[in-house]
C-alpha cells in the first residue's frame, strides 16, 4: 500500500526546490590587480643588450680641473642635460668632489592615480524561500505549479559596494639618451670636415685624441654628419673655438680651433653644413682638430673617413 505523503511535507519539499533556484544566481567574484611593475621590470628596459656596450659610470665625482662642458664632453652628453639631470642652476659653476649623474634614474617609479571605476551594476537575484502560512488551499496551489504570492515583502538587497581607486606605477619615461640605443649607429654616415693635408693622426698611445687638418685663415669647416649643436663656444681649454655635435646616442663629432663659429647650441646640422670658419684659436698654426667620440671616448677618425696621409 503506498503511503500518502503528508500536505505539510509536500509544502516544505517545494518550497525548498524553490530556494535551490536561486543560488544559481550568486554574484560573482572578480579577481583585482594592482598593476603595480615590480622593480625589476622597471629597470629591465635601462640593462639591455645595447646598454651592455657603454662603458660609462651612472655617477661621476668631479676632480680638479674639472667643468661640466669638459664632463659632458667626455662622457658623450650635452652639458644642459647634465645641468638638469643634477638640478645645476650655473653649468659654469660645480665643485670638487661633487657627485654628477650621467643618467636619468630608470628605477624610479612615480606613482599615478587611476579615476575611480563607476559602481558595478546591481544583479538581480532569484526568487528566494519564503515561509507561507499554512491552509488546504495553498497546498492545493502548489500541487497545481501555481506561483504563490509572498506573504511577506522580500528583504532589501544588500547594497553594491563601489569599487575604490587603484594606484598603479608605471616607469618614469627615459629619453633616448640615457639608455644608449644604437639601432642607427649602421645608418650614420661621414663626411670630410674640411678640405686640406692631414697633418697629425690619431694615436691613443701618445694622447692624440683626433685629426689636425692644415687649411687657410677662413676656410669653410663642414658638419662630418647630421646632428644636433650640444656645444658651442671657447670653454674647454686647448680647443680654441670650438663646435660640438651630437649624431644620435652614440657619437659626437668635436671641431676646434676654429676663428668664426656660424651655429648655435641646440640648432640642428645637415651633413655638409657650413658650421664654423678655420683659424688657429689656442693654437700654433691655421688647422682644423677633428674628433669622433663614442660615448665620449676618442675613437679614430680614419674608421669613419678616408684620410690622406701627411
Amino acid at each position: 500500500m503506498i503511503q500518502k505523503i503528508p500536505a505539510v511535507a509536500l509544502l516544505g519539499v517545494l518550497i525548498g526546490l524553490q530556494g535551490c533556484a536561486s543560488s544559481k544566481h550568486a554574484v560573482p567574484v572578480a579577481e583585482r590587480s594592482t598593476g603595480v611593475k615590480s622593480p625589476a621590470v622597471a629597470r629591465a628596459a635601462f640593462n639591455s643588450p645595447q646598454r651592455e656596450k657603454d662603458w660609462r659610470p651612472r655617477i661621476y665625482i668631479v676632480q680638479k680641473g674639472d667643468t661640466l662642458f669638459s664632463i659632458a664632453f667626455n662622457y658623450g652628453f650635452d652639458y644642459r642635460e647634465l645641468a638638469e639631470i643634477n638640478s645645476i642652476a650655473d653649468p659654469s659653476v660645480i665643485k670638487i668632489g661633487q657627485e654628477i649623474r650621467l643618467f636619468r634614474d630608470a628605477n624610479a617609479l612615480r606613482p599615478v592615480i587611476i579615476p575611480a571605476q563607476p559602481p558595478a551594476p546591481a544583479i538581480k537575484e532569484g526568487p528566494k524561500a519564503v515561509k507561507y502560512a499554512y491552509s488546504e488551499s495553498a497546498v492545493t496551489e502548489l500541487e497545481k505549479g501555481t506561483p504563490l504570492k509572498e506573504a511577506a515583502a522580500k528583504p532589501a538587497p544588500a547594497p553594491v559596494a563601489k569599487t575604490p581607486p587603484v594606484q598603479k606605477a608605471e616607469p618614469a619615461p627615459q629619453p633616448p639618451e640615457q639608455t644608449a640605443v644604437v639601432a642607427d649607429e649602421e645608418g650614420l654616415t661621414w663626411r670630410m670636415p674640411s678640405d686640406g693635408k692631414l697633418i697629425s693622426s690619431f694615436s691613443e698611445a701618445d694622447n692624440r685624441k683626433g685629426v689636425d687638418i692644415a687649411g687657410t685663415l677662413g676656410q669653410p669647416v663642414y658638419a662630418s654628419a647630421g646632428g644636433k649643436v650640444v656645444y658651442s663656444g671657447s670653454g674647454l681649454r686647448g680647443y680654441g673655438k670650438l663646435v660640438i655635435i651630437k649624431h644620435n646616442p652614440t657619437y659626437l663629432s668635436a671641431y676646434a680651433h676654429n676663428s668664426k663659429i656660424l651655429v648655435k647650441e641646440g640648432q640642428s646640422v645637415q651633413q655638409g653644413q657650413k658650421i664654423a670658419e678655420m683659424g688657429n684659436t689656442d693654437s700654433d698654426q691655421v688647422k682644423l682638430h677633428f674628433e669622433v667620440r663614442r660615448y665620449g671616448k676618442p675613437v679614430d677618425p680614419a674608421r669613419y673617413l678616408s684620410l690622406g696621409k701627411s
